[in-house]
Formats: structure tokens, C-alpha cells, sequence
């Protein structure tokens, strides 16, 4: 069976576990993308072709009536490869929505087509004007800022919208799968069957950290020893919220005057956070390691660190601090968190923007060693039952088997 997945690059993340599906017996994966970056994926995150072992065909995109991006010669590309299932993603499932001859190829090939989303900022069908209005949703992109007026313009573009969703969901795919259990309740509400929606979670090849993991213990540590350096992870852009780091790092000097922050991860705010830590006076607390992927560097930097702090919005880095056995604090992210974090289990949420609550939950964790050492295992259970590569490659098997009616077997 032969799937061909649509992407906006190839992110270091995705690529592994593409890769383990190309190697299960019956399966060969295909990955298009686009010649050159237009937005798709997200500014400043990580591409490599570390990793892949199956093939990529790179396309060239235009600008759709709409206003996103789809794929020249997109169909050629299906003639030639014949696959049985496409796996595409916003805003590429517009492009089959409104390609009257990509459908008919789609209908008289017999091609399935599954939508792979969060669902990240998709309303319910009833509450679409609501939601959109919300300060979370009109702020909700990577440099916090309004992108739409609340105007006539705006009821017609989330009418026309929702129902273009409910077209898509109901008449052209044959299966979502989604990162968040919420799925279930969000595309449910368009009208779609629950034994339609597979729900994989969201994780990187959790198998290569702990592998790394033991690797790990045969080296030096990174850092010298302090129990008080917390550690956050990701790009530096706006919508991360790390100036909420900083912030707490200026509350907590007086009672932690050892305490540190890790900053891995680059970026364009980057000046305007050293700029900050500067300002506060905790310049010498605060540490930009830069850019970190691969698995046995990153996993020496969280060994070296008590606790992993989210203040924005996040990714797979919940994940990988957990497989390391590290206890979490976050806010509202992209929802992924909520399979992920437990609050009091495994970490805390701390109201949202609220930095006064952000340094309490640090403070509890820092100062308790008994309770970081349970929050930490109880992390790491949760990735080995349940939020692991081998549950993102079950469900996208399955999913694979519903549409296509085969009945193709991974084990593990």
C-alpha cells in the first residue's frame, strides 16, 4: 500500500517517524513538498533530511484563488506514483477541496484521503464566530498580534468557512487523525462519525531517547550540579512567551540567588530577551545554549536541569523533557499538553500569563527534592505508556487499514 503524505517541509521531528512506517512490511511512504518555504511550517524550525528513508518529490506552489498555497503538477505526481491513500494538512485540504479535477482523479482512481491535524485552532461548528472573536484566537500566531478586524468581513469569512469544513470533513476525507482527544467533540460537531477520527497523539521517535538516554549515563554531565537551573526548549519567538521565564528567574533570585534558566533554542527575540534579562538584573542567571536537536546533547542539557518550563505555546518538547524523566510546568499550549502533563502528577499549570503564579509552581518543585524525583518518574511513565512513537504509528496504521480495508499488522 502505497501513501503519500503533503507536507510544508520536513521537519526533524516528522522524519523519523516517517520513516518507521516505510519500514513496516506492506507500506511504502512517499513525502511532497514544497520547492521553496512559504509559510507552511513554522518560522525558524528545524529541517533535515537526517533520517528519511523514503522518497521525497519536491513541487513547485502557487497562490490559490483562496489565498494559500497548493502544488503545481500535483496530479502528475499521482499519475506517476499511483498511491492508494494521501495524507495532507492545512491549508493543502483546501486545495482538494476546491480542485474540481483533483477530485475527480481522487473519485475515479479510488485514492483516499486522510486529514492529519491537531485540531489546532478549529473551531465547533456552532461556535465558530465565538471562538474566532476570543483574544486567544485573534492573537493566536507567532508574534502575538491581531491578524483579522471583528467586522462584516469576518462573519462571512468563518461562515463560509465552517461550512467549507463541514464539506471537507463529511464529503471528501475519509478519515481525520488528530494529535488532541478533544477531536472527537471538535470534528464530531461538523457532523463526522467517531469511528472516522483517530486520535495518535503527538511524539517524536521516543525509542532513539531513550536510547540516547543510555548513552547519556556513560558521560560526564554537561553542567556542573545545581538543583535549582530550569530549562526551557523551543524557538524564540513570541508566541513561546519566554520573556515569562525570565520574569519569574527575577522573582525567585532573592530566595534561589543560584537559580539558572536554560534557554535552548533560537530565534529572531533572542536581542529582545537578553535585552530583558539585562534589564531585570538577572543577566548572570540566564544561559542561551542556541539550537540543540540531536537526542544525547539535548538529554544532557535536561539531566543537568530539575524541571522543564513551558510559558507559551509549545511542541514536542513536553515530550522529550518527560522521556528524560523531567517534571513539567506549563500553561495552555496547542492541547497536546493535556494528554501529556497531569497536573500535580507530573507537574503544574500555572494561570495563564499569570508570572507570579509561573515562579510559585517553580519554587514548590525546586525546593522539594522528593516531589521533583516523583513528578519526574511519574513523567516518564506517561511516555511509556502512553504518549510514545508506538501509539503515533498504531493509530495511522489503523487509520490506513479503515480507508483502505486492508488489514496490514505492526508490531513492535
Amino acid at each position: 500500500m502505497k501513501v503519500l503524505f503533503t507536507f510544508g517541509g520536513l521537519p526533524h521531528y516528522s522524519n523519523f517517524i516517517l520513516s518507521r512506517l516505510n519500514n513496516i512490511a506492506g507500506l511504502e511512504i512517499i513525502v511532497v513538498v514544497p520547492k521553496r518555504d512559504t509559510g507552511t511550517i513554522g518560522d525558524g524550525v528545524m529541517q533535515t533530511h537526517e533520517g528519511v528513508n523514503f522518497k521525497i518529490i519536491y513541487l513547485k506552489e502557487y497562490k490559490a484563488f483562496y489565498g494559500n498555497f497548493f502544488f503545481k503538477d500535483f496530479i502528475a505526481v499521482l499519475e506517476e506514483e499511483k498511491p492508494n491513500i494521501i495524507v495532507t494538512i492545512w491549508p493543502y485540504i483546501l486545495g482538494f477541496a476546491s480542485g474540481i479535477f483533483l477530485k475527480k482523479y481522487l473519485r475515479k482512481n479510488n485514492i483516499k484521503l486522510i486529514l492529519k491535524e491537531i485540531p489546532f485552532h478549529v473551531s465547533k461548528f456552532n461556535n465558530a464566530y465565538s471562538y474566532y472573536k476570543s483574544k486567544f484566537s485573534l492573537q493566536l500566531n507567532e508574534e502575538l498580534k491581531q491578524n483579522e478586524k471583528v467586522n462584516w468581513l469576518f462573519y462571512v469569512k468563518h461562515f463560509i468557512l465552517k461550512h467549507v469544513r463541514k464539506y471537507y470533513y463529511n464529503k471528501l476525507v475519509d478519515a481525520t487523525v488528530n494529535y488532541i482527544d478533544e477531536a472527537y467533540e471538535i470534528v464530531g460537531s461538523y457532523g463526522v462519525d467517531r469511528e472516522k477520527i483517530f486520535i495518535s497523539t503527538n511524539s517524536p521517535d521516543t525509542d532513539l531517547i531513550f536510547k540516547a538516554n543510555e548513552e547519556i549515563k556513560m558521560l560526564p554531565p554537561i553542567l556542573k550540579e545545581n538543583p535549582f537551573r530550569i530549562v526551557h526548549i523551543g524557538r524564540l519567538v513570541k508566541w513561546k512567551k519566554t520573556h515569562q521565564l525570565i520574569q519569574a528567574i527575577q522573582l525567585l533570585k532573592e530566595k534561589f540567588p543560584e537559580i539558572e534558566l536554560l534557554i535552548i533554542g533560537k530565534g529572531k527575540e533572542q536581542i529582545v530577551l537578553e535585552l530583558l534579562a539585562e534589564e531585570l538584573g538577572v543577566k548572570e542567571n540566564i544561559k542561551f545554549i542556541g539550537g540543540v536537536y540531536g537526542n544525547e546533547t539535548l538529554g544532557r542539557y535536561l539531566k543537568a536541569s530539575s524541571v522543564y518550563v513551558l510559558a507559551g505555546m509549545g511542541g514536542l518538547s513536553i515530550n522529550q523533557a518527560m522521556a528524560f524523566g523531567k517534571p513539567i510546568i506549563c500553561s495552555t499550549a496547542d492541547g497536546t499538553e493535556k494528554r501529556l502533563v497531569k497536573d500535580k502528577f507530573n507537574g503544574f499549570y500555572f494561570k495563564d500569563d499569570d508570572v507570579n503564579d509561573l515562579a510559585e509552581k517553580i519554587k514548590t518543585i525546586i525546593s522539594n527534592n522528593e516531589l521533583k524525583k516523583l513528578m519526574g518518574e511519574n513523567s516518564l511513565s506517561i511516555i511509556k505508556e502512553d504518549v510514545n512513537v508506538h501509539k503515533v504509528i498504531k493509530e495511522y496504521v489503523a487509520a490506513f487499514n479503515y480507508v483502505s480495508g486492508n488489514s496490514i499488522a505492526y508490531k513492535h
